[in-house]
């Protein structure tokens, strides 16, 4: 374990020399994931590595767990409230939206509200980003990433991804490894996106489940259909930008 630690330590430190910046930044939300990249950028880099606390409208749970993260692995970092500028925005939208009364709108409501929470945050990485002349560093894991389970432009919006190769269960050891606190290594995963929302709730199946998938275990037949049409269904998250090929 420490070996592949060292190895992704070598790799952020890579990266940053490629791009020719100054260190790296993460969002940490009180998470698994967020919480091992935060103690990997800080053992990568000490002096140039920032992790960003973003509460909007959040679990007081998860604030306590992101601060007590930051604290745990001694990284400097910075508290940007989301909540009024994520209210300023949403509520203009939807007061323009609910005047065309379609139903298909008004039931993705609460979608399309998430999915901005998840957007602003990447644009709060990125501004911060810019001052620091920092690259912002995802914490997307295979389990999410083979099914899609980010946000297009929001917490998939991120210039690299260390942890990709690893699954669910795997960032859980690697986090036991680096020294994460229990209270986040063993809570229930939520991207914190609306009261009550947790991963496994929302995509219908577990980390578990989708971990042994992955690594060509044999699951439920109703789990590997869904986890297969999850993968189909987000295909487009993955792939680079469609561009039209113009022809002579």
């Amino acid at each position: 374990m420490e070996k592949t630690i060292e190895q992704i330590t070598k790799w952020l430190q890579e990266q940053v020399k490629i791009a020719h910046v100054n260190g790296l930044l993460v969002g940490v939300s009180g998470g698994l994931d967020s919480a091992v990249v935060a103690y990997l950028i800080k053992r990568a880099f000490p002096n140039n590595s920032l992790g960003v606390i973003m509460p909007l409208k959040s679990n007081p749970v998860d604030i306590e767990h992101a601060q007590l993260v930051v604290r745990s692995c001694d990284i400097d970092y910075l508290t940007i409230d989301l909540t009024k500028s994520h209210e300023a925005l949403y509520s203009t939208v939807e007061t323009e939206i609910y005047t065309k009364e379609s139903i298909e709108q008004l039931n993705n409501a609460q979608l399309a509200d998430a999915n901005l929470r998840a957007r602003l945050r990447m644009s709060t990485l990125y501004t911060i980003a810019t001052h620091y002349n920092y690259l912002v560093v995802g914490t997307d894991n295979a389990s999410e990433w083979y099914t899609g389970y980010f946000t297009k432009y929001g917490d998939g919006g991120v210039d690299i991804l260390p942890i990709v190769p690893f699954t669910k269960g795997e960032v859980r050891e690697l986090a036991k490894h680096l020294g994460v606190p229990d209270e986040v290594i063993y809570k229930e995963p939520s991207a914190d996106l609306w009261t009550g929302q947790t991963d496994e709730k929302e995509m219908g199946t577990t980390y578990d489940y989708i971990d042994a998938y992955l690594k060509g275990d044999e699951i439920p037949d109703k789990d590997r259909q869904l986890i297969e049409r999850m993968h189909e269904r987000t295909k487009h998250k993955r792939e680079p930008i469609k561009q039209f090929t113009r022809r002579q």
